[in-house]
This record gives structure tokens, C-alpha cells and sequence, in this order.
């Protein structure tokens, strides 16, 4: 008989920059890579029949997006600052998105490959509102592997 796990049920999220835990956040979507689709119109020698053959192109790999509520920490903002400052190289970093379990027990890891967040963006404000700020970044990288 098959052994059949229940998928995980995640509580949140943390970003590690560079082995240091930056932060919680309550969303991350974009985590993924896309290959183009290349068609490849090849002829039978013996037959004459033409087919389409599809294949692998250029790999590309989704932005990462990161929503939180804003705290005193401010270290996202930081690292934009780089980039915002031309920094571009120093700015690019390995990190992980590890997703937590509401015990807070690690249950999945992403490690991304020289990142560097291409856009950071504050919470939209009203004092007659009873609503959390919200701090939104997006992270643009050059290669995922799950680990966990």
C-alpha cells in the first residue's frame, strides 16, 4: 500500500540573508522557474511525415514576493537601499524563504542564489482605519532549490 502524506500546512514564513533571519512574513508567491517552449519542426527520413517536437528553452526563474506586517525592523529596507544606492554587487546575496509550522519548527527551506530585492514598498496609511500597515518586497534571483 502506497504511503500517503498530508501536504504541510504552513503558519509563516522567514527570510534568511546570509545565514541571519531577517524577518517573519504571513505571504510569499512566486516561488518556481518556467522553461520557454521551443517548437522544433523535424521530418521523418522515412516516412516524410512532419511533427512538431517540443523542447526546453531559456530557463527563467519567478519573482518572489513577500508580504508582512511593518515592524521595527527594517532590514528589507536596508538591503533595497543597496540597489536604490547602484550597489547592484553588494546587494546580491544568497538567502532562504523557510516556511514554519505553528510550532515554529522549520518544515520547508528555499535556498535562492544571488538575490537582490528589486522593489520594496510601505503600507498604505489611514488613521481612520483599524487595519496593520502592510510591507510588501519583491526578490529577483538566479536560481531556487528546495532542500526541505
Amino acid at each position: 500500500m502506497a504511503n500517503i502524506e498530508n501536504p504541510l500546512v504552513a503558519f509563516n514564513f522567514g527570510l534568511e540573508i546570509e545565514g541571519k533571519l531577517s524577518g517573519y512574513f504571513t505571504k510569499v508567491s512566486g516561488i518556481g522557474s518556467e522553461s520557454e517552449v521551443v517548437e522544433h519542426k523535424v521530418v521523418n527520413a522515412e516516412t516524410g511525415e512532419t511533427i512538431i517536437q517540443k523542447i526546453p528553452g531559456r530557463l527563467t526563474w519567478t519573482n518572489i514576493t513577500l508580504t508582512r506586517g511593518v515592524t521595527s525592523n527594517i532590514d528589507v529596507w536596508e538591503w533595497r537601499q543597496q540597489v536604490v544606492d547602484g550597489k547592484v554587487d553588494d546587494a546580491r546575496t544568497n538567502c532562504s524563504i523557510i516556511a514554519y509550522n505553528q510550532a515554529g519548527e522549520e518544515i520547508g527551506r528555499w535556498n535562492l542564489e544571488n538575490a537582490w530585492p528589486s522593489k520594496v514598498s510601505g503600507p498604505e496609511m489611514d488613521s481612520g482605519g483599524a487595519n496593520l500597515m502592510v510591507e510588501e518586497m519583491t526578490i529577483v534571483h538566479e536560481g531556487i532549490v528546495r532542500v526541505s
